[in-house]
């Protein structure tokens, strides 16, 4: 330990309250919590992707750290200071020694990757507040050198470079380690060259942002939200009881190539994290939850390169720590056979959730979307969300107050064209797509058929059997809370009701009758999808 670091161990060394400090050590940081208080401090190292090898540089990176993670942690991350005197101080009079991040601190225990279990609620609000902050932060300048094939290329062909430098000797290693980074280069190589136009036409529309840039779960806390105080005229007056919500913090200020990436990239990160503790269902439902917002599918063709790529990155961390405390590398083999996996593909396949309004389609299919989806993710494609991303509208806007019929005759064409077009990009892209309307018309689902036999892919009608009257009670609960994409009431069920056109001949083979149990339902979809072959 450093004699600074170890002179910070002392209680004196802070002008507050600081009693027992305590060390927490990164393999780039010392972060010390003294009372109320953390103090960041960066490490004297350049490491080819950052570099903090001079006081001017930490000063300028933490002054960075600062400014970047305000945009999600505004109360968090107070400002910089300096570190003088003799014993060092924070605040101290003198040349300065070093600088430090200070924050407000918050329970270690409180961010995610220590959670014995993450749930869906957390999860939920966790794509909220990515999607919207994604949403809010400007596209990086198309003339500048982010976002282009070559800064895409170049941190994957480092991660490459650095982990063969820093790749232990033993047998182990030797065996698995190199054949497995051998395997993910070549593919590496082959899928960004593949990706290149891609690559250039996501800079060109504007998704290429400054974002967090490493978003994984041990920089997400689930800590009590701070809420404003009453303001006058609010009918509440007792104190306003603190919500949990998602703390997103430490972003990356060393390198500016690395936080200036398609937002795709950024949201595979969190989905490898999640994937590689074993929760790909949560995974999954963080990718759609997040599309359902900005609707972002076309960035999807990338989104394998980009797991990938997150999984390299994790792996060239684990092995700097493993080689820095003189450790096995296991954690490092975990994450290239991770990335192996993302590279093998499923096959695109496609599911029709057929049913009326209040039939159960949506809970079904969330559920079919978790527990089909591996090792690539299923898309599931809502006609309410995406009838409303029409009409300009997010997805739990009144369109009735707003003076728009989303139920007309052109709004349901206009519809089913852009959720045909959806599903042939997504099938093209390879992934399998449920899409979630009601299908009680034959044309609807003929247009699909039609889609699944261009492409050659196994496919089927998923029907839920519901009474019309527990159907209708579903649908006035929904509107009664106002928390879902679907604004169909209890005229629209009707019409629905008495315009169900029965499936046809060639339509039978294809159909899986569907009860309320998710699980027996994943095991009806697979065995269809297994009994049917692709389509000619």
């Amino acid at each position: 330990m450093s004699p600074l670091i170890a002179a910070l161990q002392d209680p004196a060394a802070y002008p507050h309250p600081a009693p027992a400090p305590r060390l927490i050590e990164t393999h780039i940081s010392w972060v010390i919590l003294a009372g109320d208080y953390a103090y960041k401090i960066k490490k004297p190292l350049d490491l080819g992707f950052l570099d903090f090898s001079s006081l001017d540089k930490r000063e300028f990176c933490c002054r960075e750290e600062i400014r970047l993670n305000r945009r999600l942690a505004q109360d968090t991350y107070l400002g910089v200071v300096a570190i003088s005197g003799s014993p060092p101080r924070i605040g101290g009079s003198g040349t300065v020694l070093e600088w430090a991040v200070k924050m407000r601190a918050f329970p270690a225990e409180s961010t995610l990757d220590r959670e014995v279990e993450v749930t869906t609620e957390q999860i939920d609000a966790i794509a909220d507040r990515v999607a919207r902050f994604h949403q809010e932060i400007a596209a990086v300048p198309v003339e500048s050198d982010f976002g282009s094939v070559a800064a895409i290329h170049a941190p994957m062909a480092e991660n490459f470079r650095q982990l063969r430098a820093i790749r232990p000797e033993g047998k182990a290693w030797i065996e698995d380690g190199d054949a497995l980074l051998a395997r993910l280069e070549a593919w590496s190589e082959a899928e960004g060259l593949r990706l290149s136009s891609h690559f250039i036409g996501r800079k060109q529309q504007g998704y290429i942002r400054e974002c967090h840039g490493d978003l994984h779960l041990g920089n997400i806390a689930w800590v009590s939200e701070v809420r404003s105080p009453p303001q006058e005229g609010d009918r509440v007056r007792e104190p306003r009881e603190a919500a949990a919500a998602p703390l997103i913090f430490d972003g990356i200020d060393f390198n500016p190539g690395l936080r200036c990436i398609d937002v795709i990239s950024e949201v595979a990160f969190l989905c490898m994290d999640l994937a590689h503790r074993g929760r790909t269902p949560l995974a999954w439902r963080f990718l759609n939850r997040y599309l359902e917002h900005g609707g972002d599918y076309s960035g999807l063709a990338a989104l394998p390169y980009y797991l990938v790529y997150r999984a390299m990155v994790r792996a060239k961390v684990a092995a700097i720590r493993a080689s820095q405390e003189n450790a096995d590398f296991s954690a490092a083999l975990s994450y290239l056979q991770l990335a192996h996996h993302f590279t093998q593909g499923a096959g695109p396949a496609m599911v029709l959730m057929h049913g009326v309004s209040g039939s159960g389609k949506t809970s079904m299919s969330q559920a079919l979307l978790e527990g089909l989806s591996v090792p690539v993710p299923t898309i599931r494609l809502r006609a309410d969300v995406e009838r409303k991303r029409l009409f300009g509208l997010n997805a739990l806007a009144d369109s009735r107050a707003q003076g728009k019929d989303l139920y007309s005759r052109e709004a349901g064409e206009r519809t089913l064209a852009r959720l045909l077009a959806l599903t042939h990009g997504l099938l093209a892209d390879g992934f399998p797509v449920i899409v979630d309307a009601t299908f009680i018309k034959r044309d609807w689902r003929t247009s699909f058929e039609r889609l699944a036999r261009a492409h050659a892919l196994p496919w089927c009608i998923a029907t839920l059997q519901t009474s019309p009257e527990e159907s209708q009670r579903r649908v006035s609960r929904r509107q009664a809370t106002g928390l879902d994409a679907s604004e169909a009431g209890l005229e629209v069920l009707a019409a629905q009701l008495a315009a169900i056109e029965p499936f046809a001949a060639d339509e039978r083979p294809h159909v899986v009758y569907l009860d309320d149990d998710p699980d027996r339902a994943l095991e009806q979809i697979r065995a269809c999808h297994a009994a049917l072959p692709s389509q000619p």
